[in-house]
């Protein structure tokens, strides 16, 4: 499988804070959906901030399709192809469901084409939809992150970063934010997420990175992980059966 995402050995931080990434390496393949795991402060959220052009490399390289990104402002990384959905979702909330969805195609020039996508968008979702002239404040925690996954398909990018999808939801709704996941991949992108639950994240994943301290530690098919005993004791919450 083709590199599509290639970060190698990045070192970044806040501020003039100390160092949160400290040579962090990570690629990804075309096609898949990839989980980030580690503990709280392992910078897996600066990760993705750096890689969406939010936050500047102090050492290191980012490299999209063979084409180095690390410089480039946020827009133009969307404009290459690549979604950040962060954490704390960034909807709009006095905006009505249809209008977060013209906000995020703000880079397309076809205003016919733009139009398209939110009805095919909004199809999609049946239940924003229905709620499509309803204000994306006011809608529960499930279809507030619904709405900024679904946002993501107004600009086809070619690889999704999801930060925490699942952070505050129900289990129910959890499901329902990795079907979306899977459809996502069906539909040719390529998903990168940071979980905090990640059992769950790895289970819905083809492949897996363990991040600790700035550092991948390891890489490899999800399945590997969420069966390596070393890794369940460290991370997965599960007590280790080696000696």
């Amino acid at each position: 499988m083709a590199k599509l995402l290639e970060v190698e050995d990045v070192v970044a931080g806040y501020g003039r804070g100390p160092d949160i990434l400290t040579g962090t390496t990570l690629s990804v393949e075309a096609g898949h959906v990839q989980c980030i795991i580690g503990p709280n402060g392992a910078g897996k959220s600066t990760l993705m901030k750096a890689i969406a052009g939010l936050l500047p490399l102090r050492s290191g390289a980012i490299r999209f399709n063979g084409e180095r990104i690390d410089g480039m402002r946020p827009d133009q990384i969307l404009r290459k192809g690549i979604c950040f959905v962060p954490q704390e979702r960034a909807l709009f909330g006095k905006m009505t469901v249809r209008e977060n969805l013209r906000m995020g195609g703000f880079i397309l020039d076809d205003p016919r084409a733009l139009g398209q996508r939110i009805d095919a968008v909004l199809e999609a979702f049946p239940i924003l939809g229905e709620r499509a002239t309803q204000r994306a404040g006011t809608l529960s925690g499930g279809q507030q992150q619904m709405l900024a996954m679904a946002r993501t398909l107004i600009v086809e990018p070619e690889i999704v970063m999801l930060d925490e999808p699942s952070l505050g939801l129900a289990p129910q709704i959890v499901e329902q934010m990795y079907d979306i996941v899977h459809m996502l991949r069906e539909k040719g992108m390529t998903v990168l997420l940071v979980e905090q639950n990640a059992a769950v994240g790895l289970a819905n994943a083809d492949r897996g990175s363990v991040l600790d301290l700035g550092k991948t530690l390891f890489e490899g098919p999800a399945s590997e992980i969420l069966s390596d005993p070393r890794i369940q004791e460290l991370y997965l919450g599960k007590p280790s059966q080696v000696a």
